[in-house]
């Protein structure tokens, strides 16, 4: 079933934008086609697929008054309930006509391999540009393991992948032409420094500033993610919640 992508995605979109998400189209072939067959999807090259980012402003607009309704004690991650509603509540409500398989970020396939790579999905769809190690010629690192990271390009590292959503029985066909992410870290000194901050130094946030930002955490948020999750019960009790 061949469709406009803004008539199905623009109003799940603007109801998730006014909360602090952001969603980006991507056909299931861009994906497939960047990671290894072992996290490829198995729906047709053209199936619509949306991935979700959440910004810092989520937090203070959708995660606080998810909070004080107190509707989460007991759970192991309050985020990942909060977020999980909401991208939930949007769906029924602006794509409650389609057949949406959502995948969120914490959730894993019994192989314990994760249900899909958010970097990968982020960075196909236009999203966030997805910088690996392979993208530095001649590494000072040599041989050493080290890991990418997305940069939004307004937000830098200051956002989260949340989910990927996958249109069943919805194709695109050239309804939708791929975009590629800015490439806002372009020089290899720039691509350098962020890989090292984010492997060696990512405590201190600082590859999330690699470039200039609109938007960053606000100090509760800082506070609230840089405490472990084991401690973070406490931490919402010291603030309130769960009395």
């Amino acid at each position: 079933m061949a469709t406009s992508v803004d008539v199905l995605v623009q109003p799940f979109r603007e109801a998730l934008n006014v909360l602090g998400f952001e969603v980006y189209p991507l056909k299931i072939g861009w994906y497939n086609a960047v990671v290894s067959q072992a996290h490829q999807l198995q729906y047709s090259a053209d199936t619509l697929a949306l991935v979700v980012l959440s910004t810092p402003s989520m937090f203070e607009k959708v995660f606080l008054p998810f909070l004080q309704k107190n509707c989460c004690q007991g759970v192991r991650d309050p985020i990942d309930q909060c977020v999980a509603q909401t991208i939930n509540s949007c769906v029924s409500e602006c794509l409650h006509d389609q057949n949406v398989e959502i995948s969120f970020d914490y959730e894993m396939l019994p192989s314990r391999k994760p249900k899909f790579l958010a970097q990968s999905a982020a960075h196909v769809a236009g999203a966030a540009y997805y910088y690996r190690p392979s993208d530095v010629q001649d590494p000072p690192w040599g041989n050493k393991k080290m890991f990418g990271v997305c940069i939004h390009p307004r937000l830098g590292g200051w956002f989260a992948i949340r989910a990927l959503l996958v249109l069943k029985g919805v194709e695109m066909g050239e309804a939708l032409q791929q975009v590629p992410p800015p490439n806002c870290v372009s020089s290899r000194e720039a691509r350098i420094e962020l890989l090292e901050r984010f492997n060696l130094r990512w405590k201190d946030w600082t590859y999330r500033d690699i470039i200039p930002v609109e938007e960053r955490y606000s100090p509760q948020q800082k506070e609230y993610f840089i405490t472990s999750p084991d401690q973070r019960g406490e931490l919402l009790r010291q603030w309130g919640f769960f009395s």
